[in-house]
């Protein structure tokens, strides 16, 4: 292991941890005095403490052994932040590796850059404390839990150089979708994909109490991902010099055997690969305080969010606060200006490598046009109203498998489905695609291939969090679904349609592609199923989001849906449900009246 770092390399590593972890505390607490120049008083503290310390030290140990592996190796890579409140962490490293300050210029790096930095976080008129739209590099905003390997597997579907780190918190993963997103690797082709690298945060706690996965035998544990079809890697251990080396050891491991499966199914087809993934054990809280007020904090729930509370009332714990802040030495690691010190600046990614600049973190700029053909030419003949019987949904299947054949070189339009594709009436595509498919397979099988375009998994869940790491990387897709059941992803939707706002208002974020749904099987024809399948409730939902970020269409017909589904698919920026019927009904428009 000794010969993985050296002693001047893990030097710097830790100073480079050290600093992270002080900027994230600064972060939560101070208000002023960002190098602790003067004794820190509570006139320096903020007067409301906001923010989550326990998850944000392993989040920044995991962000500088990954700058080490994309530096050593010329890594495309990507971070995306499961645990909830990783903000802190996600804006000191951005801060370190200088693309927070290019993108904010106001946030300089220097004192009174640090002092604005400090300030801003969870501050009125500043940052929200999550990875929020405002933190560059971010695709998973992580205020609400489940979503982060969807995202990623998402985002590394028809991207063969791009690695999406995926860190999943110990919480989030006992969440529903986290849980049914573990079987994306039976989906991603070593051939014609990324890879995604889930690292699997243990550090115990949720907000007050402990961890189902924390708490189970470690060969249990490994039974479990080995079930998954993962490789687990264990890193565990909360001694710095110690993990350091293990983890620089076990990331060389991990890229080099990721590099090996990509090689290997790039020159011939084989076998569903056994994709590693890293479960890292290090305290809740880890070189935060140990005890506050005769009870334990470190490494357990108490250092969740805010360790030192009441400081005002409490001198003791301004105290303990300012010995904490100090104990990360920031005199060895910002020079008496505020700039970080040039030896360790040195050991980020330059570029577009660093994670908080990788342009697949900010989709819009690699987006391409759809090439699309041109809708009409799918019209229906209606001469009179009220007179053909049609499918209204098997037209629009035949427009949407000419835009995936056309768009078969640029590898950018994907259909997304919970198993309903065939049903909802658009098989079409299966004239010119497959449903991608790296699992077993028999004979009888129908329409499974490895470089299947149609991603179907029985998880609206996790279509939908494929389908958003996919345009949030700059890619193009629809997502179909039956309307009563689409409810499931109510959520998903919630959130998605708040990040899309708040890109509004950031400069530096581009538009991306819109998110299409196509609800089929609607309210109105329920001849197999019954009351089960009835609810147009999702309508409601939607509507109580502002217009300029969602769109709903009801088209009557077969012309107007394919006129419709023209208009949202070059669409940016916003979220389209269309409602269309799937069974044989009268059509009343031609296509000029459409």
């Amino acid at each position: 292991m000794a010969g993985v770092l050296t002693q001047e390399e893990l030097k710097k590593i830790d100073a480079y941890w050290r600093a992270a972890n002080y900027l994230s505390v600064g972060q939560i607490y101070l208000y002023d005095n960002p190098l602790l120049k003067h004794p820190l008083d509570i006139k320096h503290v903020k007067p409301r403490l906001l923010g989550h310390w326990g998850t944000t030290p392993g989040l920044n140990f995991i962000y500088v052994h990954l700058n080490r592996v994309i530096k050593k190796y010329d890594l495309n890579m990507i971070y995306i932040c499961g645990p909830g409140h990783g903000g802190p962490g996600m804006v000191a490293n951005t801060f370190l590796e200088g693309t927070y300050s290019e993108l904010y210029p106001d946030i300089s790096q220097d004192e009174e850059g640090l002092k604005k930095l400090f300030k801003q976080f969870s501050f009125p008129g500043g940052i929200p404390s999550h990875a929020a739209p405002e933190t560059p590099g971010s695709i998973n905003e992580g205020g609400e839990l489940g979503y982060s390997l969807a995202h990623a597997y998402g985002a590394v579907f028809d991207n063969p150089d791009l690695i999406a780190a995926c860190v999943v918190g110990d919480g989030e993963a006992e969440t529903g979708p986290l849980a049914t997103a573990w079987h994306s690797n039976k989906f991603l082709n070593p051939a014609q994909d990324g890879a995604v690298l889930p690292i699997l945060h243990l550090n115990g706690y949720k907000i007050a109490g402990p961890t189902v996965l924390a708490r189970i035998d470690r060969s249990e544990l490994e039974s479990l991902f080995a079930g998954y079809g993962y490789k687990p890697y264990f890193v565990e251990g909360s001694e710095p010099e110690k993990m350091h080396r293990l983890m620089a050891e076990t990331l060389d491991d991990v890229i080099g055997e990721i590099k090996l499966i990509q090689d290997e199914a790039r020159l011939k087809d084989g076998a569903r690969p056994q994709w590693p993934m890293i479960v890292l054990r290090t305290p809740k809280g880890w070189t935060g305080p140990k005890e506050v007020d005769g009870k334990k904090t470190e490494d357990f729930w108490r250092s969740h969010q805010v360790p030192l509370a009441d400081l005002a009332e409490k001198k003791e714990h301004l105290k303990l606060l300012e010995s904490w802040m100090k104990g990360y030495k920031p005199e060895e690691l910002f020079g008496e200006g505020g700039e970080f010190k040039r030896e360790l600046a040195e050991l980020a990614p330059q570029g577009d490598r660093r994670m908080g600049a990788n342009p697949h973190a900010n989709g819009g700029l690699l987006l391409k046009d759809l090439r699309m053909p041109d809708f009409r030419d799918y019209a229906l003949e209606v001469p009179k109203p009220g007179v053909v019987v049609a499918e209204a949904t098997r037209v629009l299947g035949k427009f949407l498998r000419d835009i995936m054949k056309l768009n078969g070189q640029q590898k950018n339009f994907r259909a997304f489905g919970p198993d309903e594709t065939a049903s909802n009436r658009l098989s079409a595509l299966f004239d010119v695609t497959n449903r991608a498919w790296m699992a077993q397979t028999i004979t009888e099988d129908e329409n499974l291939a490895p470089n299947g375009r149609v991603m179907e998994i029985l998880s609206e869940h996790t279509c939908q969090g494929w389908l958003e790491g996919y345009l949030l990387t700059g890619r193009h897709g629809f997502f179909s679904t039956y309307e009563a059941f689409v409810h499931i992803v109510d959520s998903m939707f919630n959130q998605h349609a708040k990040w899309l706002k708040v890109t509004r208002d950031i400069p530096w974020r581009r538009p991306i592609a819109s998110l299409n749904y196509l609800l089929t099987s609607h309210v109105w024809r329920q001849d197999h199923n019954g009351f089960s399948h009835q609810d147009p409730g999702f309508i409601d939902h939607v509507v109580n989001k502002k217009a300029e970020i969602v769109r709903v269409y009801l088209p009557p017909d077969a012309n107007t849906l394919l006129s419709v589904a023209d208009h949202c698919l070059r669409s940016r920026n916003y979220v389209n449900v269309i409602v269309a019927g799937k069974q044989p009904a009268l059509q009343y428009l031609d296509m000029d009246a459409a």
